[in-house]
């Protein structure tokens, strides 16, 4: 069988490995247009604030690692037009401009993502920047040298890391959000409340609630002019979000009102020869039971992965997602999973959340760290929509638990009883996720 891939991040990086590892003798190509595969971006942060001294260790895989296991992998190549009748694709070569054309049996298209630009004046700037490849980790880490001031636009996960990092080497650093909270996406105001006088308390300039109006460019660097106020800087980072890159299929299969592709349980898009995964595609939600943009290297890599075996024959289904994150700033670990209480009123929920802060091991011991935790469930069924933690304690699969619990459809009633090891070292004799499931019961009986 023949297969293309196009696109080779961490969607089409998962598949070529699955597909070599079910079936070697498969015949596989790679259409890629940039030089380089497998960058992990979310490490971008990591490397600009010095955590990371080599970039190079943000690649888990090359060309020449796909090559050895039998893969025909052509980068710089950029894959111009689907001929899903024919079986056939146009690549052009990015290199020296040559066009051909190449057939395929299957097809599997892991174009991913590209940042959100609005169409904002001067957005088009040398000063301002994106955050998504390699060579935006370059330009962002060898230009911020040289640069003392930085303004961050959009406050989500990306942005809020990129200023910690910046905070951290000494620039000046400024966060513009058009929201009145950072990261409200995924925590209620009592986490990013303790953010925001983090982030003050270390020299960062919160505008928040802020509209990016235009964009100025002074020779030397830029000046962002919002709804509010004028920021001087040096440097200005686009950290809005991301779109699915998905131009190349549009006609061809079916998509979504924002342009990610639906695909069935096996990552099969309306035509049965073209498989999708990662960034391009969307997501199972489970929490609310509907398809939803989610772009998570998480998703990626296992979508990629059933991709991978699915090819040949049906055979394990896709899951879905509880949309499970996390990160660390300034020394606490934040995590969530799951639908916020206004997200899953939004959505529909007749919800209820409690919030509870409880140590994570005994008072008796020579230490402990409070937990800072929130449940949200559906008062009717009594099932989990959602949780958040924060700590300087490490929570992070604390997170992985409240996905599972959503994953199963489980009750408070269940978090609050299921059987958790218990060990002063590690815990109390009810696990802290135990008791945040006895008080969501308990909040529930009043």
């Amino acid at each position: 069988m023949k297969v293309i891939v196009i696109g080779c991040t961490h969607a089409g990086t998962a598949a070529i490995n699955q597909i070599y590892a079910t079936d070697p003798d498969t015949q596989v190509t790679v259409y890629e247009r940039n030089d380089n595969i497998s960058f992990l971006s979310c490490g971008i942060a990591l490397y600009l604030g010095g955590e990371v001294k080599d970039p190079q260790g943000l690649f888990y895989s090359s060309p020449e690692t796909l090559a050895k296991l039998g893969a025909n992998v052509n980068m710089q190549h950029d894959v111009t037009n689907i001929d899903a009748d024919k079986k056939e694709v146009t690549v052009t070569n990015l290199v020296t401009g040559a066009t051909s054309t190449d057939s395929y049996d299957k097809l599997i298209v892991t174009t991913g993502s590209w940042p959100v630009i609005p169409p904002i004046e001067g957005i088009n700037g040398d000063h301002v920047y994106l955050c998504k490849n390699y060579d935006h980790a370059q330009r962002l880490f060898k230009d911020a040298q040289a640069g003392k001031k930085i303004v961050v636009i959009g406050g989500g996960y990306i942005g809020v890391e990129l200023v910690e990092a910046y905070n951290k080497k000494g620039h000046e650093v400024t966060l513009v959000d058009g929201l009145p909270r950072m990261l409200s996406k995924y925590y209620d105001a009592e986490y990013t409340d303790c953010l925001a006088t983090e982030f003050e308390g270390n020299g960062v300039k919160l505008a928040l609630n802020q509209k990016v109006d235009k964009f100025t460019d002074t020779g030397e660097g830029v000046v962002v002019t919002t709804d509010a106020g004028q920021y001087e800087a040096d440097m200005a980072v686009l950290c809005i979000g991301f779109r699915p890159n998905t131009d190349l299929l549009k006609g061809i299969v079916d998509m979504n009102a924002d342009g990610s592709i639906k695909t069935n349980d096996y990552m099969q898009t309306s035509n049965p020869d073209i498989y999708g995964a990662g960034d391009s595609v969307a997501v199972h939600y489970n929490p609310t039971g509907r398809d939803a943009y989610i772009p998570l290297a998480t998703n990626a890599v296992r979508q990629g992965t059933l991709a991978g075996m699915n090819i040949f024959k049906p055979t394990v289904k896709y899951m879905g997602t509880q949309s499970a994150s996390g990160l660390k700033l300034y020394g606490k670990t934040l995590v969530s999973a799951g639908m916020t209480l206004e997200h899953a009123k939004n959505e529909g929920f007749d919800a209820e959340s409690v919030t509870i802060e409880d140590n994570y091991r005994p008072e008796f011991m020579p230490s402990t760290t409070p937990i800072l935790m929130t449940l949200v469930w559906d008062k009717t069924s009594r099932k989990i929509l959602g949780g958040q933690l924060m700590s300087e304690y490490d929570v992070s699969q604390s997170a992985n638990l409240i996905s599972v619990c959503i994953q199963n459809e489980n009750t408070i009633d269940f978090l609050a009883f299921v059987d958790m090891l218990f060990q002063p070292q590690f815990d109390r004799p009810f696990n802290y996720l135990n008791i945040l499931g006895q008080a969501a019961m308990a909040k529930a009986s009043k």
